[in-house]
């Protein structure tokens, strides 16, 4: 696969073109642990543009169909509240939640990182993103019997 197909691919499991290359530049990867670390180190050095690039790849929790519209109410404003006060969308990986808590670990976390300052927030942030990016490359790339980004 061309680097730029591979970074295109990897760019759906984390929205940072450095991360992205820097994944893509180390191929091919022998297997799923191998990449998994290779985007591990990548995210650990992402800088604050990094991060924010990445951000804005990333869209609210979306909650199940059929939730009750104060769910929906409650969950809007945790967002807003959130995104008031950093300035960017909330993420958090939610790979070992069942949907039935999804909502309640969305709301806990808005809540407790709602006291972080910014450059805790900030180190949160990066570690659900990298946590997601690792959720995202297992599914995308473990079904294929083989790492697909090579």
């Amino acid at each position: 696969m061309p680097a730029d197909e591979a970074e295109r691919a990897l760019l759906v499991c984390c929205g940072s073109h450095h991360w992205a290359r820097r994944v893509a530049a180390h191929r091919p990867y022998p297997d799923l642990d191998a990449l998994l670390a290779a985007a591990d180190e990548a995210a650990y050095d992402l800088t604050p543009g990094d991060l924010a690039e990445a951000l804005a790849c990333e869209s609210l929790t979306l909650l199940p169909e059929g939730a009750y519209s104060a769910a929906h109410t409650a969950l809007s404003a945790a967002h807003a509240a959130y995104e008031s006060r950093f300035g960017h969308v909330f993420v958090i990986c939610l790979d070992d939640t069942t949907p039935e808590e999804s909502l309640d670990q969305v709301l806990a976390g808005i809540r407790s990182r709602l006291t972080n300052d910014p450059d805790e927030e900030r180190i949160q942030t990066a570690e659900e993103l990298r946590r997601l990016a690792r959720g995202r490359l297992t599914r995308s790339f473990r079904p294929a019997g083989n790492c697909a980004v090579s």
